[in-house]
């Protein structure tokens, strides 16, 4: 018999299969050791046969298999593959994503604990045992009153030998079990509400059909409930599914909710775990021993069976598209699974993307909809605030007076308040009045941006620090101007007016401490009146009844990046921060504020029209032949040698040339350039940026002519990138 093995190795010049010899226990999906070029690797059976095509005196054998059980599931083997066909990556990096790597590389153990429970009796031990014991009586005292205690603690109390003595004379049994590291206590009570007459639809509509379904709901109109009510009816009928959240910061008050209603049955997979916790979780999943999956994107290569349905919530968001190495699009993932279980894919969002909705209009998906706020409730009123008045009026705060005078509101009726700003730090970039110097990062082409807690400049691309200036190293100044403002200032700014208020501050400098989202929400939650200043990881999902105000201070951030999908982010951004005011009464109230007041997107936003803005968009879309009616390919290419960057860009570029004459038309627009941001991490950044019609065909063609291996030098392709930075 001979196994067709994947080494576990990186590297495009060994992705293919290698025959070797099977042992006698060798199964498909298991890890094996084999030998590879003079050394031994680890290896993945990807299947077996009687035959071979090679010179069997030639062919070595595995040398050991490293598990009884496969690690990869039939159906996880399966994605491998259709991962490695349909975004053309190694196969090796495919099933470094399904097996996370504690578990791949053995890093990690399960934990064995230990508790005491007494064989007998109380009055029957004490007789076995004698009245001068008195540690081993005490002992057995407490395990009379309390059922059990854990060894350790035991020891901790009464001491090792007593502990021991009393299990070897088989009077208290020693009973293993295994310990999980991921400890989730809700604190919530296991609560089903009744279901509105929308919602009641959406379950019947949605429930065991074998198809994509695009659930589009108002915030505030119930969407986790019709989540929750069809995994629950999935678990009865002895089914699974993965419910898929964007963000890790959703992941505790998701968890919080799912944990109560489904007790003990609910594993986490995010990135925020421990190795150790990641282990446990993803041997919960692969042991049947839970049901139901909740995490970010990563929880779709969950080792889960028979699935019954997989959603995906906020399903518009970009975190959804992964844009590092081994690079995929978790929709196009879970609807491989759903296929393959014959179950339901639910996309759900306030705010579905442009591509999602188009395919709904076109009966590809089937739209849903929840249309109101459940219990009747009005969405809050958005007012747009023009800044350049505000400016005009003598006001520089980042505040307008508006947004102070409904703030103020706000606390004094001992409610909670939302201030979104999606820039973090202080300013954006400091700058040199008198010269124009800029503060820049030695290895990024990019602004430092001012962190005044800590007193350093940043550079948000890799991480590097400095010493914030005090003077200009360029002339001397010390005519230091500050750029746009992050949430850090936004704090400063709010406790030199609200003294005694708690304000919390979320964002990617508060959050990088374990559980530190869970922490921050769990204050913020606690406390009334408070504010919460926040990026984006505050705009969606999020649920608390005491927010009435939302306050937009720079609606304009995203609005005019250069990338096509800035009004549609922009509209989602708007729509989902100003849902979280007003979600269990009637006094929600958004102030806005921009520079742009007549954008058509703060038009549609106002008056949470999503169609209408849809409408608009699409057709923009339509005229200027951009995604969905077109694809955008962008072939990245990096080195530190500007000049191996320069010369690998022209050598694709000249075989785009080729394809451009081959497809004519079909291709809408092809152009090689550097990158928006020149150097990342002391590489130099070029790119070939392609528009043409949908067809896997010209697809393939692209990734083939970018499929070449240049010493020093990283090629990266992408489909419909998040951003072309």
């Amino acid at each position: 018999m001979f196994a067709q093995v994947v080494v576990d190795i990186s590297n495009d010049a060994v992705d293919r299969v290698f025959d070797y010899v099977a042992l006698n226990d060798t199964k498909v999906g298991m890890r094996v050791k084999v030998p590879f070029a003079g050394r031994t690797v680890l290896g993945y059976v990807i299947g077996l046969s009687e035959h071979t095509d090679f010179d069997v005196k030639k062919i070595k054998s595995i040398i050991k298999n490293l598990e009884s059980v496969p690690k990869l599931k039939p159906e996880i083997l399966q994605l491998c593959l259709f991962l490695a066909k349909h975004f053309f990556l190694r196969l090796s990096d495919c099933i470094k994503l399904v097996i996370p790597s504690c578990v791949r590389l053995d890093s990690q153990h399960e934990i064995i604990e230990y508790d005491l429970t007494l064989l007998f009796d109380l009055d029957t031990a004490i007789n076995l045992v004698g009245k001068r014991a008195k540690n081993q009586l005490s002992l057995l005292a407490t395990l009379n009153e309390q059922g059990s205690l854990s060894y350790q603690k035991a020891v901790e109390l009464f001491g090792r030998v007593s502990v021991n003595a009393l299990v070897d004379k088989g009077i208290v049994l020693k009973n293993p079990h295994r310990k999980n590291r991921y400890q989730y206590d809700s604190n919530q009570k296991t609560i089903k509400n009744i279901l509105t007459v929308s919602q009641s639809n959406a379950v019947n509509i949605i429930e065991h059909q074998n198809k994509t379904f695009l659930l589009q709901g108002v915030t505030g109109s119930g969407k986790t409930e019709v989540y929750m009510t069809i995994i629950e009816d999935c678990i009865k009928e002895n089914k699974t599914a993965i419910m898929l959240v964007p963000e890790i910061s959703l992941t505790p008050q998701m968890m919080d909710r799912f944990n109560s209603r489904f007790p003990n049955d609910v594993a986490v997979l995010h990135s925020g775990l421990s190795e150790g916790e990641r282990f446990d979780e993803w041997d919960r999943i692969f042991n049947n021993k839970a049901h139901v999956v909740l995490g970010a994107r990563s929880a779709v290569f969950a080792p889960i069976e028979n699935l019954g349905v997989i959603i995906i919530d906020e399903e518009h968001d970009s975190s959804y598209v992964s844009e590092s190495n081994p690079r995929f699009i978790t929709h196009d993932v879970a609807e491989f699974r759903a296929r393959y279980n014959s179950c339901p894919l639910i996309l759900g969002s306030a705010t579905p993307s442009i591509e999602s909705y188009y395919k709904a209009k076109l009966g590809k998906y089937e739209l849903v909809k929840l249309p109101e706020r459940i219990n009747g409730l009005q969405m809050p009123k958005i007012e747009i605030i023009d800044m350049i008045n505000e400016v005009l009026d003598g006001n520089t705060s980042p505040f307008s007076k508006k947004l102070l005078s409904k703030l103020d509101d706000c606390i004094k009726r001992g409610k909670q308040a939302i201030l979104f700003i999606n820039r973090r730090g202080f300013a954006s970039f400091v700058m040199c009045r008198d010269c124009g110097y800029r503060a820049k990062c030695d290895d990024c082409e990019v602004s430092l941006v001012y962190h005044k807690e800590d007193n350093e400049l940043k550079c948000h691309f890799c991480g590097k620090r400095y010493k914030m200036l005090t003077n200009c190293p360029n002339c001397n100044s010390k005519n230091i101007k500050y750029g746009a403002l992050g949430t850090e200032r936004v704090v400063n700014e709010l406790k030199s007016i609200y003294k005694n208020i708690p304000i919390y501050r979320m964002d990617n400098d508060t959050t990088r401490k374990k559980d530190s989202h869970k922490k921050i929400l769990e204050e913020f939650a606690t406390h009334t009146p408070s504010i919460l200043v926040g990026t984006q990881m505050i705009a969606k999902g999020h649920d608390y009844p005491n927010v009435s105000f939302v306050g937009i201070l720079d609606a304009d951030v995203s609005l005019y990046n250069s990338d096509f999908k800035s009004n549609e982010r922009t509209f989602q951004l708007v729509t989902q921060v100003a849902g979280r005011a007003g979600r269990k009464t009637n006094d929600g109230f958004v102030v806005l504020q921009t520079y742009a007041p007549k954008h058509y997107v703060y038009r549609y936003a106002v008056n949470y029209d999503y169609e209408g803005f849809y409408d608009k968009e699409i057709n923009l879309r339509q005229t200027t032949g951009f995604p969905p009616f077109s694809n955008i390919l962008r072939i990245l290419i990096s080195s530190v040698s500007d000049n191996k960057a320069k010369d690998v860009t022209k050598k694709i570029f000249d075989k785009a040339i080729e394809l451009k004459e081959k497809y004519g038309k079909s291709i809408i627009f092809l152009q090689a350039m550097p990158s928006p941001v020149k150097r990342i991490q002391t590489k130099y950044r070029y790119q070939i940026l392609t528009r043409y019609v949908p067809d896997d065909k010209i697809t393939a063609d692209f990734y083939n002519i970018a499929d070449m291996i240049e010493k020093d030098v990283s090629i990266f392709v992408e489909v419909n990138p998040n951003n072309l930075r």
